[in-house]
């Protein structure tokens, strides 16, 4: 391991998302996996033993004959934590290692909504990552909780971001389209998928109704004050594997014809904070004009899988504007996401 490099764990490296962290920091120039951790089952086995791999890319050759070790902070030497654990786990696990000096990069859900714990998109708030100090004082540990939200709020919340910024974003209605490995392995059976949509995925619209108020909120020292916008949103779970689309309408407070709103989203850009480190969305947002586009297997892996990619900007003749927006669900809305808020801790020298 070079100097220059960060020792990091994975929590709940097995699963889908676990997965996903190990593809991902496979050669990242800033962090070195050092330990994989998970249930009991796995630990002791080599983890191409202990792992069904299920993504598309090849499992890194850095973690086949890695030793699962327990998810605990006695068994793990590191700086970092990337946590793909469940949110029950999560719950109790995540403040341990907090309180054990380590910072916990989370993809889980169980402390999005904490007063004092960054809900972070840092394309978007990256000024939100301050909340640590604020953790660290309350709670009296050195180490940090740091969270990125649904995967479905994500991509909606980034276009929300730019034209919130430009218009003033005052309702929003969503009706989403949830790709598959959102629900995990083995996740959702066939027989209830194949011919059929599922409209309720239990939890996710109060998390896709309540998160981004928190995202466009402003830092207000001690606390985040949430985004004065109302949302209504519908979850549905689709035969898709990766990608959650989202359709929505939008009212502004200063209305906006979809030329003007195009170029606002074309223009977005990162905070400098969060605009060139190794996981950086280029572009943050990109905007297609094709009027069958964006689609999930044509799209989302733009920009790496880190862009969310928009469309089908428009007029809505009871709102404002309607769109579609895509994003990859495991990737800029799961682990490509924590890392990405690791990047920012270390770049804001918090770590």
């Amino acid at each position: 391991m070079s100097q220059c490099q960060i020792p990091v764990a994975v929590l709940g490296a097995t699963g889908s998302v676990g997965q996903r962290f190990i593809s991902l920091l496979d050669q990242h120039p800033w962090f070195k996996v050092v330990a994989l951790a998970a249930s009991d089952r796995s630990v002791g086995q080599k983890y191409s033993e202990a792992a069904r791999w299920v993504l598309n890319d090849p499992m890194p050759e850095y973690a086949r004959e890695m030793v699962v070790v327990p998810a605990t902070t006695d068994c793990i030497d590191a700086k970092i934590v990337f946590s793909a654990l469940h949110n029950e786990i999560a719950k109790d696990l995540e403040p341990q290692f907090a309180q054990a000096g380590f910072a916990v990069c989370s993809n889980a859900s169980s402390y999005r909504r904490g007063e004092d714990v960054p809900l972070l998109l840092p394309e978007i708030n990256a000024d939100h990552i301050h909340l640590v100090k604020e953790q660290r004082k309350n709670h009296g540990w050195s180490g940090a909780i740091l969270t990125n939200p649904n995967c479905t709020s994500t991509g909606l919340t980034i276009a929300l971001k730019a034209l919130n910024d430009a218009f003033g974003v005052k309702k929003v209605f969503a009706v989403s389209l949830q790709a598959l490995s959102g629900a995990g392995y083995p996740g959702v059976s066939s027989l209830d998928i194949i011919d059929n949509v599922i409209p309720n995925i239990k939890g996710e619209e109060e998390k896709v109704e309540w998160e981004p108020r928190k995202m466009l909120g402003k830092l207000n020292d001690s606390k985040i004050d949430l985004a004065d916008i109302q949302f209504s949103v519908h979850t549905n779970r689709v035969a898709v594997i990766d990608g959650h689309t989202v359709c929505a309408s939008v009212g502004l407070a200063s209305p906006a014809e979809p030329e003007a709103a195009e170029a606002i989203l074309r223009a977005y850009r990162a905070p400098a904070s969060a605009s060139e480190l190794p996981s950086s969305p280029r572009p943050v947002i990109e905007v297609r004009n094709e009027a069958d586009r964006p689609q999930p297997r044509l799209d989302r892996l733009a920009g790496k899988g880190m862009t969310t990619v928009v469309g089908r900007l428009r007029r809505d003749p009871i709102l404002d504007l309607k769109f579609v927006v895509l994003s990859h669900n495991t990737i800029r809305g799961a682990a490509g996401g924590s890392i990405y808020n690791a990047e920012l801790l270390v770049n804001e020298n918090l770590l």
